[in-house]
């Protein structure tokens, strides 16, 4: 471990929505510095000025924000532009660098003036948090180019200055930089930059083995969050592509997260990633929220959608039949709740349809309910209540024939909760009412 205060970074680019590999980059990041009592920080890489949208900035810090994952610092690589240049002109001016007169790449019948670094050659080996010594033989790179004139230099070089310059101890990232790792320490060292520990993380996957990508596979921040995952819930998910505890736990807090975490526990191999386990997590997070924060987030997500003004009657069904915030906003829609409504219509047949009796017994046992409900106190008129009463009933005379119709007479839908859960949704009054207007239908 580096003696010095430890400084994580994570640098993404601003050329669309955030992929979910680099929020899982940041927190590996965030987490191993909280834990060390350091610093972490957001570099957006914007020198790419052909690609970089002001737009794209702007939802790096909107998805970090939402996702609870802030930054100590936060800065653009293009504020360091000069700095870029200076360091550039140093080089060439020791000879650790020169000026390359080549043909352009995209018209040969033009020259172009590039900054190649002198490369010494040679094994470079460094020691990875993950994987252990890798050792590259470099001088197959060549001479190769770190800016495209002494003013416009490349990623590799701007990168390595500015982690040098932010005091970087610890360069976490995806296992697929470390192909740039060899070529980022020649630099350093022609800088003269301490090294950092470097530490590369298992790429995501898709179910297919391909890797995970947002057009291909949508594995966008933005569109998990359009979907109505939670937070919580997409950060815990995150953290076990390529981590677990080593235990059977698997709900865990962001605070729990850096109390528990350990870099030494990261697989190698590929992280599957697998959306309906996602969910999984998801429910699970959103059935650990109160009713009023579940209500608040509900509302959140819903904008200028109306929500029905018997929603706070059915959250706790509402919450175990949906996965995500979208799944309980469109089962609104759907109108799955709407036997709260004070008027129901359907067709008669419906009350039959499942019964497998005819309408004289579904109306005898209707009546029998009747009476067995109107015994029942208020105060008692709950799922249980009603099904202690009601149930024992029913599997004598035949359920279908009992309970369907109860149902219906109590729903109006084909699908519905079953008839315990809407008595007590429905409470006494209103479940008596509407089994009479059954029996008066059959």
């Amino acid at each position: 471990m580096n003696s010095k205060k430890v400084i994580t970074r994570i640098a993404p680019s601003p050329t669309g929505q955030m992929h979910i590999g680099t929020v899982r980059t940041a927190l590996f990041n965030y987490i191993f510095a909280k834990q060390h009592g350091g610093t972490y920080f957001v570099r957006i890489e914007d020198t790419d000025r052909e690609r970089n949208k002001e737009e794209w900035v702007d939802a790096i810090w909107r998805d970090f924000e939402w996702c609870g994952i802030l930054p100590d610092k936060k800065y653009r690589q293009s504020e360091h532009i000069e700095r870029h240049k200076e360091l550039l002109a140093s080089l060439v001016a020791s000879g650790k660098a020169y000026l390359s007169k080549e043909p352009k790449k995209d018209d040969p019948s033009q020259t172009v003036e590039v900054v190649r670094l002198k490369n010494p050659g040679g094994v470079v080996t460094f020691s990875d948090l993950v994987r252990g010594d890798i050792s590259v033989d470099t001088t197959d790179l060549g001479d190769f180019v770190i800016a495209r004139s002494i003013d416009d230099p490349l990623y590799h070089f701007a990168v390595v200055v500015d982690d040098g310059d932010a005091g970087v101890t610890h360069v976490l990232r995806a296992e697929e930089h470390i192909s740039n790792t060899p070529r980022q320490i020649l630099i350093l060292e022609a800088l003269g930059f301490e090294r950092p520990v470097y530490g590369h993380f298992p790429l995501i996957l898709a179910p297919d083995r391909s890797k995970l990508s947002k057009r291909k596979h949508g594995a966008s921040i933005e569109n998990y969050r359009a979907q109505g995952f939670i937070p919580e819930a997409l950060i815990n998910y995150l953290a076990f592509l390529g981590w677990n505890p080593g235990t059977e736990e698997e709900l865990f807090t962001l605070d729990e997260l850096i109390e528990r975490f350990s870099i030494d526990k990261l697989q190698k191999a590929g992280a599957i990633f697998d959306e309906v386990k996602m969910r999984w997590f998801n429910h699970e997070h959103l059935k650990k929220l109160s009713d009023q924060e579940f209500t608040e987030r509900l509302v959140t997500f819903a904008g200028e959608t109306p929500l029905p003004p018997y929603l706070g009657h059915i959250l706790s069904l509402l919450r175990e039949r949906s996965q995500t915030l979208g799944e309980a906003l469109q089962a609104l829609a759907d109108g799955e709740f709407a036997f709260m409504e004070d008027n129901i219509t359907y067709e008669p047949a419906l009350l039959l349809k499942g019964a497998k009796v005819d309408a004289a017994a579904a109306k005898a046992h209707l009546q029998k309910v009747t009476e067995m409900l109107e015994s029942i106190e208020s105060t008692n008129f709950t799922a249980e209540g009603t099904k202690e009463v009601i149930f024992p009933y029913a599997t004598e005379q035949g359920r279908s024939g009992v309970l369907w119709p109860m149902r219906v007479a109590l729903s109006g839908k084909e699908k519905s909760p079953d008839p315990f859960t809407l008595c007590a949704l429905l409470g006494k009054e209103k479940t008596l009412e509407r089994i009479a207007q059954a029996s008066r239908v059959l």
